[in-house]
């Protein structure tokens, strides 16, 4: 490839399998296992940050972890059905994760019961965990959308831009026919995984940000964390041509990111009511005192 085409467009990875021996290491399952081990540091900085016990995250990751990807690959089969039971699908193809395919949704929704069942164990504020783990947790999805890029999939409509991606000619046959357009050959598309890896990002560092600037808690910074990834996710998800499910018009991604973008906007003004800025709350539970005894005592200001 000349240097011209590096500079004008976004080459898609050669490979997405490499083998050691007979064991194959797939790109995308190393872009999930890196999303989530940033997740899990970043949140353990920020848990012990609140005077909480940084071991906890590891806990909880243990429940959260699993149910989030049961969760996600549920989610993406749901709603995703025609590879799987369409009329030439294969209802194996379900079990194979590595394939790439999980949906944001149901890994958020399974995976809240995760790590909600690991902070009643611990006996530690669920509420306030997630607000622990809102940044890291954007971060992860950005570091995981590296997957898709590996595995040439879900990217978004053609494009002339100079970073358009470039993608093998009968992947962007079949997509272009499956999605009923002309692509002629050498169409580079939208890196929609490089927009909603720079979107997160970005976003996880706003979020930070205000976080510790508006001194914000009880729940509060989840509930940004969810309006900041769902404002992104509508102008993206437009731009995709992959196949999904599509009502009036939409798909059905961009309707599930404005209705949890309106739950998380009321969520976060009544707690925000609820609760005025700077109103921190306390240690979920001081390293000494036994399982179960929370904290009374206001904690200085440590950072969110």
């Amino acid at each position: 490839m000349s240097l011209a085409a590096l500079v004008t467009s976004i080459p898609s990875p050669a490979e997405d399998t490499w083998y050691v021996g007979p064991f194959p290491i797939r790109a995308y399952a190393m872009a999930i296992l890196a999303g989530i081990a940033v997740a899990v540091w970043l949140t353990t900085k920020r848990w012990a940050a609140r005077g909480n016990n940084p071991d906890d995250v590891l806990e909880i990751a243990f429940w959260a972890v699993p149910f989030g990807i049961v969760g996600g690959r549920i989610y993406h089969v749901i709603t995703t059905p025609e590879p799987y039971w369409g009329p030439d699908g294969d209802p194996w193809k379900a079990l194979r994760i590595w394939d790439g395919g999980l949906g944001i949704w149901g890994a958020v929704a399974l995976g809240a019961v995760g790590a909600y069942i690991g902070c009643r164990r611990l006996n530690v504020s669920f509420v306030e965990f997630a607000d622990a783990l809102a940044p890291g947790l954007l971060i992860a999805q950005g570091i995981g959308r590296l997957g898709n890029w590996f595995n040439q999939e879900l990217f978004g409509a053609p494009t002339t831009l100079p970073w358009g991606l470039e993608v093998d000619t009968d992947v962007a046959a079949r997509t272009c026919a499956e999605w009923g357009i002309e692509c002629a050959p050498g169409t580079l598309f939208h890196p929609t995984f490089l927009y909603e890896m720079i979107w997160n990002i970005a976003g996880a560092f706003l979020l930070m940000y205000l976080a510790k600037r508006f001194k914000l808690g009880h729940g509060q910074v989840f509930w940004l964390y969810a309006m900041i990834y769902t404002s992104g996710r509508v102008w993206i998800e437009m731009l995709r041509i992959d196949t999904a499910e599509v009502i009036f018009g939409l798909r059905l991604n961009v309707w599930t990111s404005i209705v949890v973008f309106a739950i998380a906007l009321v969520a976060f003004v009544i707690v925000a009511r609820r609760y005025p800025a700077g109103d921190e709350p306390a240690v979920s539970r001081t390293p000494d005192a036994p399982e179960g005894e929370a904290d009374d005592e206001e904690q200085p200001d440590q950072g969110s």
